[in-house]
């Protein structure tokens, strides 16, 4: 009895310069959930602020004057200036210290924040979300990285599904608080309040302890029965190309990434236009669109990613597989959001869509960790997040584009469908290879 207990417990050395942690096998947060929470605050807080320039666009548009094209490439240019600086971003979160790096990204949105609401004419406000889209992503790759590396295998569905959740959640909020501010304080207070959460999330980051690199994989090969890894060079050796080349020949990183680069491209043209679609297509009042955008949206974010990762960890073998199904579905009920012209089964489809978009982000967040070695987990997020970013960059200025072009947001909307169905393909392929990919990266194989 002795023997099979000390076989379930384990010493394990999880921060430098601290003694051991005591770890149960199997243990999903060996660690606690507290990290976890932390970053999702953080994802939760960068969405909400980015989301409220949507809420309140139509009142925005009014006193500056400019298009729908326009309007979209004020998201579009910043997620560009974003995507200049993440392989960088990446390459310091795998050298450097983590939770001071995203503590620092998280103070900058909050003073670039309150110049938004400061901005007097259209090319201001262009300028100042620039610089704040140029910010806004720079935490993923530190974030994921410390994810992995605190979150083991049977946990690690839950932990990326957590920051997924409030990454997304955020984007409803943001819509629904921009909206409503913009109606009744005025669209500039909105941005003003949420700079000071910002800045409590940011000290609230410092109070995570920055963890042992790979201290996540060696208690997955542990739970699994899997030998230890012979030591790898680590990032600060080894030059960013060729750490380039070797994450580009992950099969399943590659079907990843399009997949998801995919369904970003998707939400982020979704979300930024669907309170101006509620509003034109149903006659609704601006915060009424928000609200009812938002709220559908929220709660289908909310299920998707509870009832995904939950599923992502119980058959967390399959993770690509349910990505892939979950994105499928996802994308039906979005054409029935596109065609039903009655409000509430329209809601429903709605709802339904982002469940599925959301139960695809957990497991394939997830698989994207399982398939990168430890020692170079940052980068590999940055080349997905860079990807993805510009998914999302392109939706809301491409069918801003259709909508001028077509003069319906109905028909704007279409555009997105048949890539989505291309996504999914590319993901249920890449579960031939997951397996293989994922035990590689536990031994350090990946190069």
């Amino acid at each position: 009895m002795i023997a099979e207990e000390s076989e379930r417990i384990k010493q394990v050395t999880a921060y430098e310069g601290r003694p051991p942690v005591t770890v149960r096998r199997g243990a999903g947060a060996p660690f606690g959930w507290w990290p976890a929470i932390c970053i999702a605050l953080v994802a939760a807080i960068d969405r909400i602020e980015y989301n409220l320039l949507a809420g309140a666009l139509p009142t925005i548009q009014r006193e500056f004057g400019f298009s729908d094209s326009q309007g979209g490439a004020i998201a579009t240019a910043g997620a560009i200036a974003a995507i200049v600086l993440l392989l960088p971003a990446g390459k310091l979160a795998d050298t450097g210290k983590r939770t001071w790096i995203i503590s620092a990204i998280v103070a900058v949105w909050a003073l670039l924040t309150v110049g938004t609401g400061l901005a007097g004419t259209y090319a201001t406000l262009f300028a100042v979300r620039v610089l704040l889209g140029a910010a806004g992503q720079l935490y993923n790759p530190p974030s994921s990285s410390l994810l992995g590396d605190l979150y083991p295998g049977p946990g690690r569905a839950r932990a990326y599904g957590y920051e997924r959740m409030a990454y997304f959640a955020g984007l409803p909020i943001g819509v629904i608080a921009g909206g409503a501010l913009a109606q009744t304080v005025g669209w500039r207070t909105g941005f003003f309040l949420v700079a000071v959460p910002g800045i409590v999330i940011a000290l609230l980051v410092l109070t995570v302890r920055e963890p042992v690199r790979g201290v996540g994989d060696r208690l997955s090969r542990w739970y699994d029965d899997t030998p230890a890894a012979e030591p790898r060079a680590t990032a600060a050796t080894v030059p960013m190309r060729a750490q380039l080349a070797a994450l580009l020949r992950i099969r399943t990183l590659r079907s990843v990434i399009i997949g998801l680069s995919i369904l970003f491209f998707g939400l982020g043209g979704l979300f930024f236009w669907m309170p101006s679609f509620y509003a034109r297509e149903f006659g609704l009042a601006e915060a009424s669109a928000a609200a009812v955008g938002g709220g559908a949206g929220l709660v289908g974010i909310v299920a998707g990613i509870l009832t995904g990762s939950w599923l992502g960890d119980r058959r967390h073998h399959d993770r690509v597989a349910i990505g892939g199904w979950s994105l499928l579905f996802g994308t039906v009920f979005l054409a029935g959001a596109v065609s039903v012209p009655v409000l509430v089964p329209q809601a429903i489809c709605f709802t339904l869509a982002n469940a599925g978009f959301a139960g695809a982000i957990a497991n394939l967040t997830a698989a994207n960790a399982d398939v990168v070695a430890a020692h170079r987990r940052g980068l590999g997020f940055a080349v997905l997040q860079m990807l993805v970013t510009l998914g999302g960059a392109l939706g809301p200025w491409l069918i801003g584009l259709a909508s001028d072009t077509t003069g319906s947001l109905r028909w704007a909307y279409t555009v997105v469908l048949l890539p989505l169905v291309v996504g999914s393909l590319i993901v249920l392929r890449g579960q031939r290879t997951y397996r293989d990919d994922a035990a590689a990266a536990l031994e350090g194989r990946d190069d």
